[in-house]
This record gives structure tokens, sequence and C-alpha cells, in this order.
């Protein structure tokens, strides 16, 4: 029982029946609308529990985010995402392993577990702007060049993408708030794909999942951010 007292120890009772809540309802959308396409599955459980090691700050989450976007990326070439599949392949998979090394590089005070919470100034929040507008424009183009399905939310979801994964490798808690938007648009994209084929109905649950973690991750963060400015917390 000795890991049961470490997790209990380590994620509150709230982390805990969200994760919880989230793998069932995963498991059980799985088990009703797919019981095919296991990599789904794993995929789900392997970003939820991500999800809830980046709420705490833990770079394992960054880790799992990186095998996440692995599997994502070839989940979404099943459906002619090539949007979804180029972003999370070409773009969140390895901005995730940057902001794994980041994370790793700037632990609070020197506990690897969690990582220190930055602040983006107004100079660099303008250049993080500019940057997102160029990749969107970029990546519209490609994604029009493979007749993308679905190109709107397509590109939206690039959008959201690249403004998540910069702020997470920023340190910054606002990356949780622009996950959770780009939740809801890929929300869109699968209910859309579930028209056609049930099964995806499940990668559906998975993001709707994914949001409720996202919305507790900024919250998370941004207490974590206020205990880690108080005097008292620092040797």
């Amino acid at each position: 029982m000795g890991w049961y007292r470490k997790i209990t120890a380590y994620f509150s009772k709230t982390e805990i029946i969200l994760w919880c809540s989230s793998v069932f309802l995963i498991v059980l959308s799985f088990c009703i609308f797919d019981r095919e396409n296991y990599l789904t599955l794993l995929a789900s459980f392997l970003g939820v529990t991500s999800l809830i090691f980046n709420a705490k700050g833990n770079p394992f989450g960054q880790f799992l985010m990186v095998v996440f976007s692995l599997l994502y990326g070839m989940i979404s070439f099943t459906f002619s995402y090539y949007g979804e599949m180029v972003t999370y392949l070409g773009m969140t998979m390895p901005m995730a392993v940057f902001a794994l090394i980041a994370w790793l590089r700037n632990p609070y005070n020197g506990n690897r577990a969690e990582v220190r919470v930055n602040t983006i100034g107004k100079l660099e929040t303008g250049l993080m702007w500019t940057m997102t507008v160029a990749v969107t424009v970029l990546f519209y183009h490609i994604l029009v060049h493979f007749n993308t399905a679905n190109i709107v939310p397509s590109t939206a979801s690039v959008t959201t993408s690249f403004l998540a994964v910069y702020l997470t490798f920023r340190r910054s808690p606002y990356f949780a708030l622009a996950y959770a938007a780009n939740d809801v648009i890929l929300i869109v994209l699968w209910v859309l794909a579930s028209i056609y084929d049930l099964k995806y109905i499940s990668v559906v649950v998975c993001f709707g999942a994914f949001l409720a973690n996202d919305i507790y991750g900024f919250i998370s963060w941004r207490n974590m951010k206020l205990r880690q400015s108080q005097p008292q917390c620092h040797k």
C-alpha cells in the first residue's frame, strides 16, 4: 500500500477525483462507442494523466504530453485531420520536448517535481501574438494544400495550440487557458467527425475531460504562483 500513500500524499482529493472521473468517462465512452481502437484509449489515458501532472507543475506531465502528441497525430491521420496531425507532430510534440527541458531547468526551490512559475511581459506578449499570426497563416496554407477536413476549426486549432505550447514553454499559468480554448475547438472537430462515425464520440469525451482538467490546471497554477511569490516560501 506504499504506492497508495504516496499518491494520496502528493495529489489532493480534488485531483484524485478529477482524474478518476475523467478515466471513468473515457473508458465508458470507449466501451459504448468504440471497443476497437485501443490506440485512442491509450492516448486518452496518457493525455488526461499528463494534465493532472501538469496541474502540479511536474515535468513528468510534459514527458507524457510528448507521447500523447505522437499517438494523437496518428489518430488524426485516420480521419484526414491533417491539420491536427501536422500540428501535434510538427509543433506540439517538439515544443513539449522544449517545455520538458525548460521545466527541468527551472525547479522551484530545488524541487524538480514543481516548476517555478514565470510571468511574461508586455513586449514578449506582443511578440507571442505576432508569432501566432505568422504560424496560423503558414499552417492555413499547409492545411489547404492537404485538403484538410473542416478547415476553419482546424486552423483555429493551430492558433490555440501554438499559444498553448509557447506559454507552456515559458511556464505561464495561461498555458492552461490556451489549452482549454483548444479543447473546445477539438470538441467541435470531433463532433463533426462523429457524425460520420460514432466511434469518434469517445474522442469527444476525451477532450471534454481534457477541458475540465485544463480549467483546473489554470486554477492550480494561479494558486501555485501565489504560493511561490510569498517570501516565506523561499529558502
